[in-house]
């Protein structure tokens, strides 16, 4: 189904009702598709902890202050 910007702000909620029952709305403005209205799926993935273990290796030297002339590029 496609719908100008017009329909489409007059009858939001009776749009949001077809899509929330899987119906796709194409929004066009001049009959041109400018947006795509679909049903929103909550699907976050789940973050795997240490699932980046072992790809790289903090130098022992990470904390240890940087050289003068690192120094004196970032103050000018």
């Amino acid at each position: 189904m496609q719908v100008n910007i017009h329909e489409a702000k007059t009858n939001l909620s009776r749009l949001l009702s077809q899509v929330q029952k899987g119906e796709e709305i194409i929004i066009a403005k001049a009959g041109k598709p400018i947006a795509l209205l679909t049903k929103f799926t909550a699907e976050i993935p789940k973050r795997m902890l240490g699932r980046d273990a072992e790809l790289f290796e903090v130098p022992d030297d990470f904390d240890d202050p940087l050289p003068e002339d690192i120094l004196k590029s970032f103050e000018s």
